[in-house]
């Protein structure tokens, strides 16, 4: 996408064909990455800083949060890296642990530091740094809470080559499943005590109670320094099991596709029948690992194919009817 097409609408759309389902997730992360670009354009011009808005995206594991980020700094072509709050909470020395992720940020840009200063930061497990929980032989969460709340605002972090980065026009996206948020804001107060009128609508309300709160954060375990950088939250739905097959065969690089495109190459042509991706999609509920799992699986249904193809010139087409019955390999005259 060229910085010219860059609006929410052309995002969603590049988003719509590697992404799988989140529909509302998707623009409001659309929106939030353009206001944000459009903010960071506008201090250039005009100079001074700019008022971040982060973000909070709270879903379950392999609900699809990291690989919807690493889809967007792919369509924006900006500098992206990942992190792990519990790795920041385990290194001796957190602001170390920070400096080696804005190296990375640096490296991902190809070692040009403009570039990286408008990058993308995801840090996830964001959910372990409960300020009132820490794991023997870790800092506290609420520590590392602190560390991090100075280079999300934005601040110079000195690397170890003497140059500096500035975290001023940096995007930081924090993830977490937060198990058990749910419960605490069950039990809070709605907000269907604000007096409305007849002409307004009551969706927005229904929205705005099914919106996390910066309370239910707080109860959770997040500071209110911490909650106050991430004034934008995205909610990811469980993914079901139609959403895993979707996943697997309809995205351009999808699984399918990816191992299609492998045996083509080869001369050899495969179908794999949907009652396969159904009972894989099963397995893949059964582990709750969402989506994390999905690739193992397949790989693992495909790995006796791949072994024989090599070897036999005679394969020319392999069809996948189940994943509880061999693969029926169907030959011909010998592949060029």
């Amino acid at each position: 996408m060229s910085e010219q097409k860059i609006t929410p609408s052309a995002i969603v759309r590049y988003l719509d064909r590697y992404v799988i389902g989140h529909d509302e997730a998707k623009r409001t992360m659309a929106v939030a990455v353009y206001t944000h670009l459009r903010k960071v354009a506008r201090a250039r011009r005009d100079g001074g800083r700019i008022i971040k808005s982060n973000v909070l995206i709270i879903g379950p594991t392999g609900s699809g949060k990291t690989f919807l980020c690493e889809t967007l700094s792919r369509a924006l072509r900006v500098p992206f890296v990942t992190a792990e709050a519990t790795s920041l909470a385990q290194a001796r020395y957190v602001v170390d642990e920070i400096e080696a992720i804005m190296h990375r940020l640096v490296d991902g840009a190809g070692g040009d530091l403009p570039r990286a200063q408008h990058g993308i930061v995801f840090i996830d497990e964001i959910d372990k740094l409960q300020a009132r929980a820490a794991d023997t032989g870790s800092r506290s969460g609420e520590s590392v809470q602190h560390a991090l709340l100075k280079i999300m605002e934005g601040s110079m972090v000195r690397l170890g080559d003497g140059r500096y980065v500035d975290t001023s026009n940096v995007l930081f996206i924090c993830g977490g499943a937060f198990v058990g948020l749910d419960r605490i804001a069950a039990s809070g107060h709605p907000y269907g005590y604000i007096s409305t009128t007849g002409s307004e609508d009551l969706s927005i309300l229904a929205r705005l109670n099914t919106r996390v709160k910066p309370t239910d954060l707080i109860e959770f375990g997040l500071i209110p320094e911490f909650t106050g950088r991430l004034p934008i939250t995205v909610r990811f739905d469980p993914l079901s099991k139609a959403m895993l097959v979707r996943i697997m065969t309809e995205p351009q690089d999808c699984l399918y596709n990816q191992f299609r495109e492998m045996l083509a190459a080869e001369g050899v042509e495969l179908e794999v029948a949907t009652e396969a991706f159904e009972q894989i999609a099963d397995l893949a509920v059964q582990y709750q690992t969402g989506a994390r799992s999905l690739r193992g699986l397949f790989e693992e249904l495909i790995t006796p194919v791949l072994y024989a193809v090599p070897d036999d010139p005679t394969i020319r087409r392999v069809e996948v009817a189940s994943i509880f019955n061999e693969p029926t390999i169907i030959r011909g005259a010998p592949r060029a």
